[in-house]
């Protein structure tokens, strides 16, 4: 499967490198910082395989593909209104490292009333200020701040609240979105 000079990437680590040597299931990689580390075959993707892919590739795809590319599309040139306050999202990040220089003296309990009187105190900001969103970075752990944050959201009437963009913030994030009301 693997070959001496094949290009590799580990599955579960951020480490590429150059196949140095095989000896039954293990494969010896040269990464690109020059470390010479072991890994089982199982763990290890082939990353230079373009030439193994250009056989899928059908010559029409591919003809249709680039002309897509070259033919000039037209422009639309209406533009939308967009104000300013709506691309503004208040990221809170309620990591106890972030709120307080250091820890030293504070136990779970103590940590945990400050994470959310932080969050009580950002939320009764962006009602007052009328923000459309407010993102709140929880991180994973055991999942304690999130129970209480949720609690704590579940007491406000006019706001909805989910997991945040995955993408962006992973699992440890939480997007609240106040429904405003609309005078009449």
């Amino acid at each position: 499967m693997f070959n001496i000079g094949d290009k590799v990437a580990a599955l579960d680590e951020d480490i590429s490198g150059v196949v140095v040597s095989i000896k039954n299931n293990e494969v010896e990689v040269e990464t690109t910082d020059g470390f010479l580390m072991t890994y089982f075959v199982k763990e290890l993707i082939k990353t230079n395989i373009t030439s193994e892919l250009s056989s899928f590739i059908s010559t029409d795809k591919l003809y249709k593909a680039i002309q897509e590319k070259t033919e000039p599309t037209k422009r639309s040139f209406v533009k939308e209104k967009k104000s300013r306050k709506d691309d503004f999202v208040l990221e809170v990040d309620l990591h106890i490292e972030k709120l307080v220089p250091s820890k030293r003296g504070m136990n779970n309990y103590d940590i945990l009333n400050l994470q959310m009187e932080t969050a009580k105190r950002q939320l009764e900001f962006a009602i007052k200020n009328k923000m459309p969103k407010v993102v709140f970075i929880h991180g994973v752990g055991e999942g304690v701040l999130k129970a209480e944050l949720d609690f704590l959201l579940g007491r406000y009437e006019n706001l909805k609240f989910q997991d945040a963009d995955y993408q962006k913030y992973g699992l440890g994030a939480t997007e609240v979105y106040f429904i405003q009301k609309k005078l009449l």
